[in-house]
């Protein structure tokens, strides 16, 4: 599968969708950001463009762009708590490094 969804994860995104109707999917994109390269760019879908797949998982539909898929195939994506924190959590096995602070990352 291009992306996997932890149980918390699809969970959280399924909360998010439930308090905005017109939402169909969540987006997970990449954009270039950070000092590393990629970030991770998401948001809740409410349409699926041309240049888009989708992908379902736990419930939830995943909507990719094909030029984004090569960054984030095979990556999980999960949901934590830490402190008075809560995130996404992305484990992606095509990054070959990350910026000290996390916010971006690099492949090949």
């Amino acid at each position: 599968m291009a992306l996997q969804l932890t149980q918390q994860a699809a969970d959280r995104i399924l909360h998010f969708m439930a308090l905005d109707e017109s939402a169909i999917g969540f987006r997970v994109s990449v954009k270039k950001m950070g000092c590393s390269g990629w970030g991770y760019d998401v948001s809740l879908a409410h349409e699926v463009k041309s240049d888009e797949v989708t992908l379902k998982d736990k419930g939830v539909t995943l909507v990719v762009p094909e030029n984004a898929l090569d960054k984030v195939k095979g990556t999980v994506i999960d949901y934590e708590k830490q402190g008075i924190n809560q995130i996404f959590v992305y484990k992606n096995p095509n990054a070959t490094g990350s910026c000290g602070c996390g916010e971006s990352f690099t492949t090949n």
